[in-house]
């Protein structure tokens, strides 16, 4: 079994899905006491959230480049950014350190064009849905064409994460206003693009293909690792 490394802790509550979804896939492959041999470097992420509401991409790349080069140096063999904001860093990571980077969109992807979903909404932090490096990588690496909420959408999916979910507050209002963003698109899949929106939302809540990335990460991980 590979050794994983973990750049963790953005924010913790989702890294901690990450924790047991690996642990409990390998135990579903391996059986018995198995359980993935893990390396997890987990940030403070009040420091990259100011740094990324003051958009100091540099700061925050520095940071995890940091981390990765010293994970590697831990020992391990492939690495996983656990949130798909900053996998906007992801190319300036991957050349920094000599182990592979598994990049959580092509987890997605795979799943994505499995499942003959052509137009999935993107439910994620404002800098993913509105910046390039998440839908582009799909578009340009995959061909997925993904869509996104309107700007009262985006606002309420960015601060549900936010001021919600990253603090561990789960509220039923907060799913059904998800949901009615979801009925007001035009999808036929949903992309669970940040790594909190699986704490909110389950795919029994919605009525249409999802594509939970923590668990498709999760998923890539432990084929690469056995």
């Amino acid at each position: 079994m590979k050794k994983i490394g973990l750049l963790g802790g953005m924010s913790w509550e989702s890294t901690a899905v990450y924790y047991q979804q690996l642990n409990r896939i390998c135990r579903e492959r391996l059986g018995g006491l198995h359980s993935a041999d893990l390396l997890l470097w987990s940030f403070n992420f009040s420091i990259i959230e100011q740094y990324q509401s003051q958009g100091d991409w540099d700061g925050v790349t520095k940071l995890l480049v940091d981390a990765a080069r010293a994970l590697e140096q831990g020992g391990a063999q492939c690495l996983l950014i656990c949130t798909n904001t900053m996998h906007r860093m992801a190319p300036e990571v991957q050349s920094a350190i000599d182990i592979p980077l598994l990049h959580i969109a092509d987890a997605s992807a795979a799943a994505i064009k499995k499942a003959g979903v052509v137009s999935p909404l993107l439910l994620a932090t404002r800098y993913t849905m509105e910046q390039d490096f998440y839908k582009g990588y799909l578009q340009q690496r995959h061909e997925v064409s993904v869509c996104i909420p309107d700007k009262n959408g985006r606002d309420l999916v960015h601060d549900i994460i936010y001021d919600e979910l990253c603090r561990g507050i789960v509220l039923p209002e907060s799913k059904r206003r998800y949901l009615d963003v979801i009925e007001q698109s035009k999808a036929d899949g949903v992309i669970f693009g940040c790594t909190e929106v699986g704490l909110l939302l389950s795919a029994d809540d919605v009525d249409l293909p999802v594509f939970d990335t923590t668990f498709l990460h999760a998923e890539a991980a432990i084929d690469f690792a056995l």
